[in-house]
């Protein structure tokens, strides 16, 4: 099962432009409608997680799902199967950037590549939000938290951390009562 689970996140690393975010689909894809390794719930607390984790994202979520399904070696298969392609395409578009960087066509690719990378992030971000279960009363916590990081600077930790307490309180003190 190694050997799939690196082969499982090696494609889905080869085939995604966009970063960890564009990847959600594909793996979700790949390792719940089509393995059915985990449950689409317990998918969903995973990318919660691996959002509040340093480091890249994507290669969070591998290491959880590939710990979830093999512990150590599982974590270790999904981790280089994720960041193996990106690296050898980087390496490859690195050598060969430098002469080609100033031919008109490879420039507009390049732009013309921005605009679906946007549409790639954007389309697991209202996804995510669908399936979160985003009501009238709670719809406005991302919105507010992507405002106060984009236009006043604030540090996304300080609103994870009141985000964390604010949801204990409710959770111990309205919620339960």
């Amino acid at each position: 099962m190694n050997y799939e689970l690196f082969l499982t996140f090696f494609r889905i690393g080869l085939f995604t432009l966009g970063g960890g975010y564009a990847m959600i689909p594909l793996i979700e894809t790949e390792v719940v409608d089509k393995r059915q390794w985990i449950d689409k719930k317990l998918f969903l607390d995973l990318i919660a997680v691996a959002q509040t984790c340093p480091g890249v994202f994507a290669i969070n979520i591998a290491i959880f799902i590939g710990y979830r399904l093999r512990g150590i070696r599982g974590a270790i298969c999904t981790t280089l199967g994720t960041a193996l392609p990106s690296l050898l395409i980087i390496l490859t578009i690195a050598m060969f950037f430098q002469n080609f960087q100033h031919i008109p066509w490879v420039a507009a690719m390049f732009a013309g590549i921005r605009p679906a990378v946007v549409a790639l992030m954007a389309v697991p971000t209202f996804n995510m939000a669908r399936k979160a279960q985003l009501s009238r009363y709670t719809f406005w916590i991302p919105i507010v938290s992507a405002l106060l990081i984009w236009m006043f600077g604030v540090n996304p930790i300080y609103i994870i951390l009141a985000a964390g307490i604010i949801g204990l309180a409710y959770g111990k003190f309205i919620h339960n009562s």
